[in-house]
């Protein structure tokens, strides 16, 4: 709190009161003496003006003087002008009485007290009228030019200031409202008798009262910070313990034994940590947990108690929002329609059910490229000159399948395709993307991809919740190339690197993918509502039809024609399984890069397989078909199966991690041999699949799909948190997110090398990165209005 009493001193009362009295009448004086100045400038002026108008006043009256003396002096005889004019004696006698008029006309003009009246008389004829006379006799007292200041002392009672009427001769002598108020308040101030008076109205004013309220807002003590006693020794050594449980466990120490070490270090204060943390017996509000959680509170009751901060406050709200209060949530993925891969379709459905729901913002932030490189990624020569128009283009389509318009934002960052990986790799920093106020929850849709050359901010730094959903496996696809045995070392290695530095939770779309930190399991990707309503309208057509399900068609596959695929498998299969499978009829769809070569091989093993072009899942044409075969292994969850399945048809798949989430349904026949191969499509062929039921049904669907990735990727809870953890004012302090850890330094560290090792061009190459996607070129900041890259990142900077 600010004190405005004046310090002690030695001198006595009175010479203090002198002396401050001194001080406040020398500042008056000031202000005085800058009004006498402006004043004595304005009557000098004045004074300017009356002594020209006295002079041409002179003037004419000297001039008049000299025409009657000429008139007198003139050598004419005056009776020939009056002769030969034509005045008459009207007008004779009119210049006659005229003559004294001018003469007084002359005196008056000519008199000392002409300006005095001129500027009584001139006076501002507005409703309020100043005589600016009696201001400079109250500050000076010099009318003519002398005067006096400073020779002794002036009283507020010495000038007025008076008002003019609209009268000619009639003046209001009344004091100016405003003056008036003024003279007031000096009075009162020279009334005062001590400094100490002074001091004290400045005190209780009304100005220093406010400044007083918001000082102590902005330096608002923090609770607790009297009554929260200072960690003690055994305290801060159980902290060091818990904190270095990855040092020990590389030591050979486990977790039991450190978990052991802090409740026995912590054994005897148990009682009194949440005492200590709540001094006024507040019950705790994590009775039951262990005693890490409860060291938790007591550390961030500490650390409040010291008022510590940490970007922007310890204890703020991180959480942004819309104005509407909803939360922000950034979907980034690695490809974008029309190319129909499973990164591009099922990132633009999660965008589209978690929009659904309104409780949270979306963007998705899909991949832009040049028009050369949409030559070579998108089906049926399809490109596009500006974002908007393929904007328009993905929104159309989702349109088309979801039924409804989903509410979220499509964005676009600058992205390059790579031939030898079939893969779009971004360019620059992606992060730059989504602008810090919407930089909330992310989804990064393979993080491993969309981090192996990123160089730019860290995700986890800018957001405050980091999710990743792994959904292509790249071990199996690398391990089919040349020394893919030992490029597949070092890629399960690096994705471990990025993903642990990059991601809060991983999700895995199944068993079949690399074993990556943070992660878990789930399938959180859903059906296409429109394979849900074919398969209810296979079913409707059932009962219709007495119970029997009709297909006119019986196996097919379809997927991109790429060995990787499935086809090598399919080949295998068929080929050696040909006597058993006499008769068996296969129908293939799909384009790729090795379509040539899968069916020379099929026609070479002379193989009962008939190709065609790709097509959309979705084709009236593939309704007739009863059995879906995929021998596919490589397939992290196929969602062609899925979508086979959702249609109501019997699908024919591997014993494969990658299939364990169809495994519950009737339809879905695994096989683990060859032999198990035939006896599957025979029963499939032989008997008609069953409808599905409503569980199973919602099940495939996209909405179960999105409860799911809520779950296991803890937004639910993330999302319920924020609603809550505002405190609700009953002191209750949430755990602190400044406590050191040294899993997240280990983190950090490792971002921050990856940081460093792909900011080298030459090192960037080398580990097989497009040349030249550091940053994005012109034509990206043409198609996407974006400044240069050394101007939106000057080499100075990080």
């Amino acid at each position: 709190m600010i004190n405005f009493r004046p310090a002690e001193t030695r001198t006595s009362p009175a010479t203090s009161s002198a002396v401050t009295a001194e001080k406040a009448f020398s500042f008056i004086s000031k202000g005085w003496r800058e009004v006498k100045d402006s004043t004595e400038a304005d009557l000098q002026l004045m004074k300017d003006r009356a002594k020209s108008f006295k002079n041409l006043a002179s003037s004419f009256d000297r001039e008049f003087e000299n025409f009657l003396t000429s008139a007198s002096r003139s050598s004419f005889p005056v009776t020939a002008v009056t002769n030969s004019s034509s005045l008459t004696p009207a007008e004779i006698d009119f210049m006659k009485k005229l003559q004294p008029k001018l003469t007084e006309f002359r005196r008056a003009y000519s008199s000392p007290d002409f300006s005095k009246r001129v500027l009584e008389k001139w006076s501002p004829r507005a409703k309020i009228r100043i005589d600016l006379s009696a201001i400079k006799n109250a500050i000076v007292e010099e009318v003519d030019g002398g005067g006096r200041y400073g020779s002794g002392r002036m009283s507020v009672r010495d000038f007025s200031w008076e008002w003019k009427g609209e009268g000619d001769e009639r003046q209001v002598g009344r004091n100016w409202e405003p003056i008036r108020a003024l003279k007031t308040r000096l009075r009162e101030l020279e009334q005062k008798s001590s400094s100490s008076e002074i001091i004290e109205g400045i005190r209780h004013s009304e100005l220093v009262e406010k400044v007083k309220s918001s000082l102590k807002a902005i330096c608002k003590e923090p609770e607790y910070s009297k009554e929260v006693p200072p960690l003690d020794f055994q305290e801060l050594l159980a902290c060091l313990v818990r904190q270095s449980g990855p040092f020990l466990d590389q030591l050979g120490v486990k977790r039991d034994l450190s978990d052991k070490i802090v409740e026995s270090l912590c054994s005897k204060k148990k009682n009194q940590l949440l005492l200590r943390s709540f001094p006024n017996g507040e019950s705790s509000i994590l009775e039951g947990e262990n005693i890490n959680d409860e060291l938790d509170i007591r550390l961030a009751s500490v650390l409040q108690s010291t008022g510590h901060h940490y970007e922007g406050g310890l204890w703020d709200d991180f959480t942004k929002r819309d104005s509407d209060g909803r939360r922000h949530v950034a979907i980034v993925t690695t490809a974008s329609l029309p190319w129909m891969t499973g990164t591009a379709v099922n990132p633009l459905f999660r965008a589209a059910y978690l929009a659904k729901s309104q409780k949270q913002s979306v963007t998705l932030l899909v991949p832009w490229l040049t028009r050369t490189d949409q030559e070579l990624v998108y089906p049926n020569n399809i490109t596009f000159s500006s974002p908007e128009e393929q904007e328009d283009y993905i929104r159309n389509w989702l349109k088309e399948r979801v039924g409804f318009n989903a509410d979220f934002k499509i964005s676009f960052y600058p992205g390059k395709f790579q031939k030898e990986r079939r893969s779009i790799i971004p360019a620059g920093d992606t992060s730059q993307f989504i602008s810090s106020k919407d930089a909330d929850i992310a989804i990064l849709e393979e993080p491993e991809h969309l981090n192996w050359y990123h160089h730019g901010k860290r995700w986890t730094d800018k957001f405050n919740h980091v999710v990743g959903v792994v959904h292509t496996n790249y071990l199996e696809y690398i391990k089919r190339e040349k020394n893919g045995a030992l490029q597949a070392f070092f890629v399960k290695h690096i994705n471990n690197w990025v993903t642990r530095a990059y991601c809060d939770k991983v999700l895995r779309l199944s068993a079949a993918t690399q074993d990556l930190p943070k992660s878990v399991i789930c399938n959180v990707h859903g059906v296409n509502p429109k394979f849900l309503e074919i398969g209810e309208r296979m079913a409707a057509a059932e009962k219709e039809e007495g119970g029997e399900q009709k297909f006119s068609k019986g196996a097919y596959f379809l997927g991109k024609m790429v060995w990787a695929k499935g086809y090598r498998e399919l080949i295998d299969l068929l080929a050696k399984q040909k006597q058993d499978l006499n008769g068996f009829k296969l129908d293939v769809y799909g384009n790729g890069e090795d379509a040539h070569e899968v069916q020379t091989a099929a026609k070479s093993l002379d193989l009962n397989v008939n190709f065609m072009k790709g097509r959309d899942h979705a084709d009236d044409s593939l309704h007739g078909y009863k059995v879906f075969v995929n021998p596919s292994v490589s397939d992290v969850l196929c969602t062609a199966t899925a979508e086979a399945l959702a249609m109501g048809k019997f699908v024919v798949c591997a014993d494969h991690p990658s299939n364990d989430f169809f495994r519950s349904f009737p339809n879905c026949l695994t096989y683990k041999t060859p032999e198990e191969f035939v006896n599957k499509i025979n029963e499939a062929m032989s008997r008609d699949p069953q409808p599905l039921t409503p569980e199973e049904r919602y099940n495939l669907s996209w909405e179960a799909a999105t409860q799911r990735f809520m779950q296991y990727s803890e937004l639910d809870k993330i999302l319920t948190a924020s609603t809550s953890e505002s405190n609700d004012g009953n002191g209750i302090v949430r755990r602190s997110k400044s406590v050191p850890n040294l899993t997240s330094v280990v983190d950090g560290g490792l971002a921050f090398a990856h940081y460093c090792l792909t900011g080298n061009e030459f090192l960037r190459q080398c580990t097989g990165a497009v040349p030249g996607t550091r940053d994005y070129n012109k034509q990206h900041c043409k198609d996407l209005r974006l400044l240069p890259p050394h101007v939106e990142n000057p080499i100075y900077g990080w």
